[in-house]
């Protein structure tokens, strides 16, 4: 009983203080439809709320990592994460599960929560079913965990309704996509549908079966528009100093992008301990990838922690790049962004030059990877995030993108 009335003093406390709307697109995919058998959870945070951290904390049941807003280091809200025991959650705005539009956006509070105390999808369920009325949330909620269950709960003041990605007659091809409305909502009031065309188009056009690397790195930075078909690739400045301003709005990333995470989860047999969490915290479009797992020591890359300030280093770092993208001095400058200073024929806008830096990020993760599969420790980590915390400050640039290497 002790536990439930926290758990509503903090639903209060948020209320409270929560005044920034959740967008943001996601897929999940089953471990049928990945290269490994290990499904797969993404969420592509767009937010007011821009500078965010990585935290890891000790639950009431469990340690688990996750998406914070900077300076909440007490971790109030998690807006996406995993926890040791395998159980991953994140989750998208819906805008169309209750009978009204509310403002009451309380999903990071029962997420956390969700962490600290969920080992399986039937223990999300229990959750939801014994919290108080109204739940507070609008949300479409993606759950793996690691028995292999890997399912959508869309979820409105008084309930949800749950769909499984394991089901054939649900999800014929293993995967399930949402942005910013349920499927069992009201459909007149979908919200978020560029982007979920364009979501759909890119799963459609991914090759098969899914890799938790090709994702992290190609889903957040892709720049078909969902509805009109412009794709920026295809007409390119020739340098970076072309400048270029073309419309922005409604892609997968947008302005208000804060982060991004893809969990990949484990194979029924082995240990939670090993979900990964692939983390960009930061503008996916001038940030990189980092994979993320809890460790036994419980440490983390301090780039992608609050400093001394609240605030993350790699994001700071990845806001001042943004900075370039979006210069436009009047106007409408978030709708705005400067192409050739992001992608251009040279091969020298911020996205291309940080390319080399997050591929190498990558392949030592994967070798860490490797080890912990093969040894079941987790403590290589641990001098691989000392190694990247190294890397970034060395490599990621601090002026200007001239001479960006991934060497």
């Amino acid at each position: 009983m002790k536990t439930l009335r926290n758990f509503v003093l903090i639903l209060v406390l948020a209320i409270v203080g929560n005044q920034w709307s959740q967008a943001c697109t996601s897929f999940i995919i089953s471990g049928k439809a990945t290269s490994d058998g290990r499904p797969i959870l993404f969420k592509n945070r767009d937010t007011g709320t821009l500078s965010n951290i990585t935290v890891l904390k000790q639950g009431e049941k469990y340690r688990y990592a996750g998406i914070a807003n900077a300076k909440d280091t007490t971790a109030k809200e998690i807006w996406a994460g995993h926890n040791e025991t395998g159980f991953a959650i994140m989750n998208t705005a819906a805008y169309n599960l209750n009978e009204k539009d509310e403002k009451l956006e309380l999903e990071g509070v029962l997420m956390r929560r969700a962490l600290e105390v969920c080992a399986t999808l039937e223990d999300f369920e229990h959750l939801l079913d014994t919290l108080p009325r109204p739940l507070c949330v609008d949300a479409n909620f993606g759950v793996i965990d690691a028995h292999g269950g890997c399912a959508y709960y869309e979820t409105g003041n008084q309930g949800y309704v749950k769909f499984d990605a394991n089901d054939p007659a649900v999800a014929p091809e293993g995967y399930l996509l949402r942005t910013n409305h349920g499927l069992s909502g009201d459909r007149k009031r979908d919200q978020g549908v560029e982007r979920f065309y364009a979501i759909t188009y890119f799963m459609k056009h991914t090759n098969r079966p899914f890799k938790a690397e090709k994702l992290i790195t190609s889903a957040p930075r892709h720049l078909r528009h969902g509805l009109t078909g412009v794709d920026l690739w295809s007409n390119l400045p020739l340098s970076k100093e072309d400048t270029t301003w073309v419309n922005f709005r409604d892609f997968i990333p947008r302005y208000i992008t804060s982060s991004c995470l893809l969990v990949q989860g484990v194979k029924p047999g082995e240990p939670g301990s090993h979900t990964i969490g692939w983390t960009i915290i930061g503008y996916p479009l001038t940030c990189v990838a980092i994979p993320v797992v809890i460790t036994a020591s419980g440490q983390l890359p301090k780039t992608i922690q609050a400093d001394e300030k609240g605030v993350s280093w790699l994001t700071t770092q990845s806001f001042r790049l943004k900075a370039k993208l979006f210069s436009l001095p009047k106007g409408s400058n978030h709708d705005y962004i400067n192409l050739a200073q992001l992608i251009n024929q040279e091969g020298t806008g911020i996205m291309q030059q940080l390319r080399p830096i997050e591929e190498l990020i990558i392949t030592k993760g994967q070798k860490a990877i490797e080890r912990m599969r093969k040894d079941g420790s987790t403590r290589e980590f641990d001098n691989y995030y000392t190694w990247v915390d190294e890397y970034l400050h060395n490599k990621f640039p601090q002026k200007d993108t001239t001479n960006i290497t991934g060497q």
